[in-house]
């Protein structure tokens, strides 16, 4: 590759290597302008362009120029200061798409888990704002029922009766409820259900500790406690409530370009990949 394909720029005491095609994706731009010896303000020292401004903000800004879309990290905040970067640039698609800062901010996630003891059972309701993740959890918590005998019906561990795997119940899209401990007696013989959480294998009785496991497996997948409350006393009722950044989805510029021209711009929504 020869000198005039590669560009190194120094950016507020930043280095960044780039190809000459990367920087013309917007002929009218002052970076482009600047490969022209168009632009005086951009001096080349060393081999190097010299410009002094912020290099934080211009990673975001070489970003944009590699893939023509916005994906900014969940925890951004200087919206305005990059869309003045890109203004100073002469990028105004960028700019423009910095606009729309709400369609560029993560959104709240939000999800409540319910528990309640009621003599020899547990009883949890799961909600959340986002179908997704309440359908992956569906899909990672397993009820097992099988008989017990009354001697052994507070055992942790499953008889050697074989366990029949249980739906879980489904309210909605948004929402699902299941329980465990013992349900009713026959006899001598109590009908006990277990909890399963992948990717944890065990076979858990005790609600206390199916609690335990489940907010644990909520933390390890990026959910953070911010409340807990009793919501009735007399029922012994728990709620803790959890908040997750979704990362939102970017926003892509399409550049229809023609020799000589200054490119004609439009925004539109990329696709999350799934599960994000």
């Amino acid at each position: 590759m020869s000198n005039r394909e590669v560009v190194v720029l120094s950016v507020g005491g930043m280095r960044f290597v780039t190809r000459a095609s990367t920087l013309q994706q917007f002929p009218e731009s002052r970076l482009a302008r600047m490969l022209n010896d168009d632009d005086r303000e951009f001096k080349q020292v060393n081999g190097e362009f010299f410009l002094d401004r912020d290099g934080t903000l211009f990673s975001y800004i070489m970003d944009f120029l590699r893939t023509l879309q916005v994906s900014l990290p969940t925890d951004f905040s200087d919206y305005q200061r990059l869309r003045r970067e890109a203004e100073f640039y002469g990028l105004y698609p960028l700019a423009q798409l910095l606009s729309q800062e709400h369609l560029l901010k993560p959104r709240l996630e939000i999800l409540e888990v319910r528990f309640s003891l009621q003599e020899m059972q547990a009883f949890f309701r799961i909600f959340g704002s986002c179908s997704t993740t309440v359908e992956t959890l569906a899909e990672q918590i397993t009820v097992f029922t099988g008989q017990q005998s009354g001697q052994s019906w507070s055992s942790p561990f499953p008889s050697q009766n074989p366990l029949v795997p249980l739906p879980l119940e489904r309210p909605s899209h948004h929402d699902l409820v299941f329980q465990c401990g013992t349900d009713y007696s026959a006899g001598d013989q109590f009908v006990a259900r277990y909890v399963s959480i992948k990717p944890d294998n065990r076979k858990l009785f005790n609600g206390t500790n199916v609690l335990g496991l489940l907010l644990d497996t909520l933390l390890k997948d990026g959910f953070h406690l911010v409340s807990t409350r009793t919501v009735s006393s007399e029922e012994k009722v728990e709620c803790y409530s959890f908040e997750r950044a979704q990362r939102a989805a970017g926003l892509t510029v399409t550049v229809n370009q023609t020799p000589g021209s200054s490119g004609v711009a439009q925004a539109k929504r990329s696709q999350v990949p799934k599960g994000k």
